[in-house]
């Protein structure tokens, strides 16, 4: 019996199960990332860095792990509107997030570090376009 790399990513129609899983294990390592060290988290939080606390830090894994706990069920089970629609709120609260950290509390600004955490939350328009299609 070999083994089948195929065999472990979800099945659902088009490439949207297979991205939201990939957003999910980039959270975990950021979930690790952040119990480990605080160094890129400031890199995020750039303008106050020294806000950026251990304690801080390890809460953003906390909430940063339980995203992707929900992206990774919803990534195997695409169909499921109630856990369709749990992972959009997921990605609409990190991109309500990361836009008031830069726009309202400015503690952000558009940095190489800050990009991809935006892009990565404004999934939500995907999720939202397709949601009649996959739920």
């Amino acid at each position: 019996m070999a083994f089948n790399f195929q065999d472990f990513l979800p099945q659902g129609d088009g490439m949207l199960p297979r991205w939201i899983l990939t957003v999910a294990v980039m959270a975990i390592f950021n979930t690790i990332q952040n119990f480990a060290t605080t160094k890129l988290t400031r890199r995020i939080y750039n303008v106050l860095p020294n806000a950026v606390t251990p304690l801080q830090a390890r809460t953003f894994g906390v909430w940063t792990l339980m995203s992707a706990v929900v992206r990774v069920y919803a990534a195997y089970n695409i169909h499921d509107k109630s856990i369709y629609d749990m992972t959009l709120l997921s990605f609409l609260i990190a991109f309500g997030h990361f836009s008031s950290e830069i726009l309202i509390f400015r503690t952000a600004t558009l940095s190489a570090a800050v990009v991809s955490p935006v892009i990565v939350s404004s999934e939500l328009l995907s999720l939202s376009t397709l949601s009649a299609f996959h739920s």
